[in-house]
């Protein structure tokens, strides 16, 4: 899958417009990337077009541990948004990688992050912040 095409599938997914998908793509992967093993994320990287690829770089320091909800937290602050939109956001990047790696990839992925986060995969609901 190419970069626009996965910022075209967040975003629709989320209803977010296509410059916020994108900022929220990059804020998960690092996010994710402070959150498995550097073996993990390279495995993953190779899966993804380079421009997503990159960003799963190792990060300069673990972000420590924290369930679903301290890394949509994460989310929001890289990301600049509100909770609300960074979970929306987080679960439509998940689905997203969920299509574009294999199945293998995905499941490893999920094995090391802490437990809920499978939850996240589940179909998004409606968005809370739509008016």
């Amino acid at each position: 899958m190419r970069f626009p095409r996965f910022v075209e599938a967040v975003s629709r997914r989320a209803e977010l417009p296509a410059e916020q998908a994108a900022t929220i793509c990059r804020a998960v992967l690092q996010t994710l990337a402070e959150r498995v093993t550097g073996h993990e994320s390279a495995e993953l990287a190779a899966q993804l077009p380079d421009e997503l690829g990159s960003y799963l770089a190792a990060p300069a320091a673990p972000a420590g541990g924290g369930g679903a909800v301290a890394f949509v937290h994460r989310v929001a602050e890289r990301a600049k948004v509100d909770p609300a939109v960074a979970e929306v956001g987080t679960r439509a990047v998940l689905i997203t990688l969920r299509e574009a790696v294999t199945v293998g990839e995905f499941q490893d992925l999920l094995a090391q992050l802490p437990k809920g986060f499978d939850a996240m995969v589940d179909p998004i609901p409606r968005p809370p912040y739509d008016a």
